[in-house]
């Protein structure tokens, strides 16, 4: 089972030239590091629709990994 949880809206981004080219925008669950893979090349020419979906992944990953830093943050309120 991988620690990283992908970004399910991205199925369906391809490289706008054709070729089986595949982006992947995936948070770890552990460690909350964001990861940006481009599969089988690299790189990868996406439309201005697809690039627009990638960043907002990107936004979203960015978001859930500082939820589980967040989590994982030993509570400061408490004073010794």
């Amino acid at each position: 089972m991988s620690a990283f949880a992908s970004d399910p809206g991205l199925d369906d981004i391809r490289d706008a030239a054709g070729h089986d080219t595949e982006v992947d925008v995936a948070v770890h669950l552990h460690d909350s590091t964001v990861r940006l893979s481009i599969l089988w090349t690299q790189e990868i020419l996406l439309s201005a629709d697809d690039a627009d979906q990638v960043a907002q992944a990107l936004q979203r990953a960015a978001e859930q990994a500082r939820r589980i830093t967040a989590a994982r943050r030993p509570d400061r309120s408490t004073s010794t």
